[in-house]
């Protein structure tokens, strides 16, 4: 289940390939990826670096700091296309966040948490079977 896993942009200019378990899977409510995402918020999948590689064409990036913590947030996409496929946190840069729609099968991993969800718009349902937190959780 856990094996090779690949994704990348809408275009197809960058392809990516991720190895083994992520660290985590959820669901991210704040104002910067619904923003990004133009939705309700992004499927977020985070994995050590050394887990992702990246091929195809070089990601443009867009550096955004948090009006919350005041961290930065680096968001890498596809220049041509516009796909976010990664995002770096400065809180730890050793982490790669893969945008979870972005996989070729985005059903091999499970959502393990709702995050941000006093950010959510009103008409978003949560399922109860997924842990929620308001902020960022811990």
């Amino acid at each position: 289940m856990f094996g090779v896993h690949d994704g990348g942009c809408l275009c197809g200019a960058v392809r990516y390939r991720v190895k083994g378990a992520p660290l985590r899977a959820q669901a991210c409510h704040c104002r910067n990826c619904q923003r990004r995402t133009g939705s309700a918020g992004a499927v977020v999948v985070a994995f050590k670096a050394e887990q992702v590689e990246l091929n195809g064409a070089t990601l443009s990036e867009y550096e955004h700091r948090s009006d919350e913590s005041g961290r930065w947030l680096r968001n890498q996409f596809c220049a041509r296309c516009g796909t976010t496929l990664i995002v770096t946190l400065e809180r730890n840069p050793s982490l790669l966040i893969v945008s979870g729609g972005s996989f070729d099968d985005p059903n091999w991993f499970e959502l393990e948490r709702h995050i941000w969800t006093r950010s959510a718009p009103h008409w978003m349902c949560f399922s109860p079977a997924i842990e929620r937190f308001e902020k960022g959780g811990s």
